[in-house]
């Protein structure tokens, strides 16, 4: 069982090198998200400003982070405007988000996305939220297959501040 705590500066390395890890298994789905640098420092040290960066950790290995997400309980603005579908919710803002999630290698086909999940879900729900909302590239399949799994109901397209589409996922709690 995984143990969740926020991230500190002293963690800034190793999800430097997590995130980029990252880039690499989306990379191989020949898509463009996440290949232009995000994310970047800047937006783990902002991430970890707002206190919002969850890191955890396999306590049969201790200091090696397994898993990284920034779990947000501020709205995210993309998620005003959702085409061709409609959030479960509907225009509420009564929902946090996760955003920037990703599993180490040496941690993947082990239940740690399903683990990060369900903290995230428990989170937003002991905060008083009644969903939680995320979005992926359309082609990457394997973030859409782990969020299926993990009881996320597609809702339609929602488009990002640089205009690229996201398929947009949201699960009631």
């Amino acid at each position: 069982m995984l143990t969740f705590r926020k991230a500190v500066k002293e963690d800034l390395d190793a999800l430097l090198q997590l995130y980029e890890q990252g880039r690499a298994a989306i990379a191989r789905f020949g898509i463009d998200q996440w290949q232009n640098g995000y994310p970047a420092k800047a937006d783990i040290e902002k991430d970890m400003t707002d206190d919002v960066l969850w890191v955890s950790e396999d306590p049969e290995m201790p200091g090696k982070i397994a898993s990284v997400m920034a779990l947000i309980f501020t709205g995210e603005p993309t998620y005003d405007i959702i085409t061709e579908g409609n959030w479960l919710t509907g225009d509420t803002h009564d929902y946090a988000a996760i955003h920037r999630i990703t599993v180490s290698p040496n941690f993947r086909n082990r239940g740690v996305a399903g683990q990060t999940m369900t903290f995230g879900k428990e989170s937003a729900k002991k905060a008083g939220f009644s969903s939680l909302r995320i979005d992926t590239h359309k082609g990457n399949l394997a973030m859409r297959g782990m969020l299926e799994k993990n009881g996320f109901t597609h809702c339609g397209t929602i488009f990002l501040e640089s205009g690229a589409a996201r398929v947009a996922y949201e699960i009631l709690l």
